[in-house]
């Protein structure tokens, strides 16, 4: 569970470095430095909606690890306190 919650703080932090992708400027005022900047702006928004993918989809595993340790937890408790009932150990 920490390795994905691990994971998605790298994706995180790498969304806020592919923002600057987002933002460029062409360097000069001719038609192909700006086409140029254009086309980075459109690569850094895709990388900023992937990263953010693969933070949400860490994000939920997390969750659905953390949810199945409960569970397992629960299930435990329950059926050592059966066992425990019948005169038995574990």
């Amino acid at each position: 569970m920490r390795e994905w919650n691990d994971l998605a703080n790298e994706f995180k932090h790498d969304q806020e470095q592919a923002a600057t992708l987002a933002r460029v400027k062409g360097p000069g005022l001719e038609y192909a430095s700006g086409g140029n900047a254009e086309k980075i702006q459109q690569s850094g928004e895709a990388l900023l909606a992937t990263l953010a993918s693969r933070e949400e989809f860490c994000r939920n595993m997390a969750a659905k690890f953390q949810a199945a340790l409960g569970k397992y937890a629960r299930a435990e408790d329950e059926h050592t306190t059966e066992i425990t009932q019948t005169g038995g150990s574990l």
